[in-house]
């Protein structure tokens, strides 16, 4: 989503200001801008559509100087991309930057209208700078201003004001949307995030719900949402984990594939004694204690949870729901006693998660998270969380971190079988030893990415794509299918490979590739069997399986994809890089932007 970022700085702020929105990029946007407030108190701003480096060049043959700014990167909610409608807004002597949406801004739109203000863009944030403006108008202070225009927003935001006449104070606001205070040396700074102000400080307050800031170079005043002076603590952050290079890759999406093995490796080295027999959990949790498991999440997340269902039901015999957090916060469920409610969330911010686990409060016995955001919104408000150590994801299409999520899922599923006695210790044992070969086996399948480059150079020239999977294998073909579609373009669906007769298989034809996730497992056979109703029909399979799978099951087979074999409980997380691999190279073969794809967010931190 949208990207927000302020400076108070001792020297020119517009390169600052770029630089940290360049580290944003990776939320999604379409059009940027910056706000000054120069020596003489005068505050300009710069806009363009597109890419920074519009902006950046705006900037170089308009130059816009002073110590005190703040940026915008805009995904368009209402409003379509064009520099009327890019961030920063002004309103006389009101500038403001906005993540978000704010509900009663058309309320708002006709009750300024009818005082005389004038509207120039499409936007609901147009509307924040002109109640600022009005309320400065009736005789408010700026600080005033902002503090009785944010009391009458409703919706979801995060908000930074900026002066005229004004160098040393920023106002900023946090309801729903993340924003964070960064501490420096006379100076004070603001950001979405951590990422985009890791090169200017490590010292960062996280905004809770509701709070609203006056931040000056001495630094920073937190009142709640009643009012009240909030003291809310400064934390150091490690700036390694706020990496956004791309390390000699072609992409993000590359790097963050190439990463898993790494990142996979570190969180089994946080979760599992030295020992290797035995689970080390950052908190306590009872499994004995539930009686059933409430999974919700969105996107890739919500197929990491139908994956843990078959683990959870299958190893620890304990029913799962998993839900869509969109879905699961209107259909209001009943939540009965003895539930457990796990959140996946990369961010820990998705808006759609954070409502479904607030509507779970006082209702599930227990709420855990498992996110990559420590300090989120989602796991602070759990009552455990478990990190999955996947460091700083840029690439809009989820990659290590959904086989982080996995595999902190497979091990909390592995842990509630223990304590539950549905697996005793050896066994336990014998699963977490093949969790430690599971690094060694995903460095196997990535070199698997020159055979799907030769693949994908052929599924670029298609028009849709089926993935078919069984078992836990299902929602691996749902993500690959996913991920086909977030950065080709291409119409992708992911289906059961029972299902395919009960009407997908209507598709089928000599122009539609069906990629079929076969392991040498105990549902191989009935998989074959799907692949042979798919090419009696003139369709072209690409099977993914072991060398034994594909041995027995080459025969008609268009292209076949080699993986190591692995535990089935394993094989979701393996499979899941074929899955990435072939979504990859097809998006590069087809010119498409692979980290930053059109209409899509990283993080989605609005409805």
């Amino acid at each position: 989503m949208c990207g927000i970022v302020g400076v108070l700085g001792n020297h020119e702020v517009s390169p600052t200001l770029v630089e940290a929105l360049k580290r944003l990029e990776y939320r999604g946007y379409d059009s940027a801008g910056i706000a000054t407030v120069n020596a003489d108190g005068r505050l300009d701003r710069r806009r363009a559509v597109g890419k920074l480096v519009n902006l950046s060049d705006a900037l170089v043959h308009d130059p816009l100087p002073g110590h005190a700014g703040i940026g915008h990167t805009r995904w368009a909610t209402h409003g379509a991309p064009s520099q009327t409608n890019a961030h920063p807004h002004r309103a006389g002597p009101v500038a403001v930057v906005h993540n978000g949406i704010i509900e009663n801004f058309r309320d708002l739109r006709s009750q300024l209208a009818e005082k005389g203000y004038k509207f120039v863009t499409q936007t609901d944030t147009e509307t924040i700078a002109l109640l600022a403006q009005n309320y400065i108008d009736a005789g408010l202070s700026p600080c005033e201003a902002a503090m009785a225009t944010i009391d009458r927003l409703e919706g979801a935001f995060a908000l930074c004001f900026l002066f005229d006449g004004e160098a040393d104070l920023l106002v900023a606001a946090r309801k729903g949307s993340p924003l964070a205070i960064g501490h420096g040396t006379g100076e004070m700074f603001i950001g979405s995030d951590a990422i985009a102000l890791a090169p200017l400080t490590n010292k960062i307050t996280y905004l809770e719900d509701g709070d609203r800031a006056v931040v000056r170079r001495s630094g920073a005043e937190i009142f709640d949402a009643h009012g009240n002076r909030a003291n809310r603590p400064m934390k150091t952050v490690s700036l390694g984990t706020a990496s956004v290079e791309k390390a000699g890759h072609k992409h993000f999406m590359a790097k963050e594939i190439a990463e898993q093995p790494t990142v996979i490796g570190e969180a089994l080295t946080h979760y599992l004694a030295d020992a290797g027999d035995a689970i080390t959990l950052p908190g306590p949790i009872d499994f004995n204690a539930y009686d059933r498991i409430t999974m919700v999440a969105c996107g890739t997340a919500f197929y990491a949870c139908l994956t843990a269902k078959y683990w959870f039901e299958q190893i620890a015999r304990i029913p799962v729901e998993v839900d869509i957090a969109s879905e699961f916060r209107y259909r209001e469920p009943p939540i009965p006693a003895r539930t457990l409610a796990i959140f996946v969330s990369q961010s820990g911010e998705t808006a759609d998660t954070l409502a479904a686990l607030r509507y779970c409060h006082e209702k599930a016995d227990t709420i855990v998270s498992v996110i990559n955001a420590p300090e989120s919104s989602i796991a602070r408000e759990s009552a455990l969380a478990f990190p999955i150590h996947a460091g700083v994801e840029v690439g809009v299409a989820s990659t290590k971190a959904f086989t982080c999520q996995l595999t902190v899922l497979l091990i909390l599923a592995l842990q509630a079988a223990h304590q539950r006695g549905q697996i005793d210790d050896r066994t336990l044992a014998d699963h977490l030893s093949h969790l430690r070969g599971l690094p060694a086996a995903l460095s196997q399948a990535l070199d698997q990415s020159e055979t799907m480059d030769t693949v994908s150079r052929q599924l670029a020239e298609t028009r849709d794509v089926l993935f078919l999977g069984r078992g836990s294998l299902y929602p691996i073909a749902l993500e690959g299918a996913l991920k086909l579609k977030e950065i080709s373009y291409i119409h992708a669906e992911g289906y059961a490979s029972g299902e395919l007769k009960h009407g997908p298989i209507a598709l089928v034809d000599k122009h539609t590739p069906v990629i079929v996730f076969a392991p040498r497992d105990a549902l191989f056979e009935k998989s074959v069997s799907n692949m042979h109703e798919v090419m009696a029909r003139g369709g072209r399979v690409l099977l993914v399986s072991d060398a034994q799978g594909i041995e027995d099951a080459k025969d008609g087979v268009w292209q076949s994809v080699t993986m190591p074999a692995v535990s089935p409980l394993l094989a979701p997380i393996l499979y899941a890089v074929p899955a990435q691999l072939i979504a990859y190279h097809t998006a590069v073969a087809k010119g498409t932007d692979v980290d930053q794809p059109r209409n899509l967010a990283k993080s989605v931190t609005v409805e």
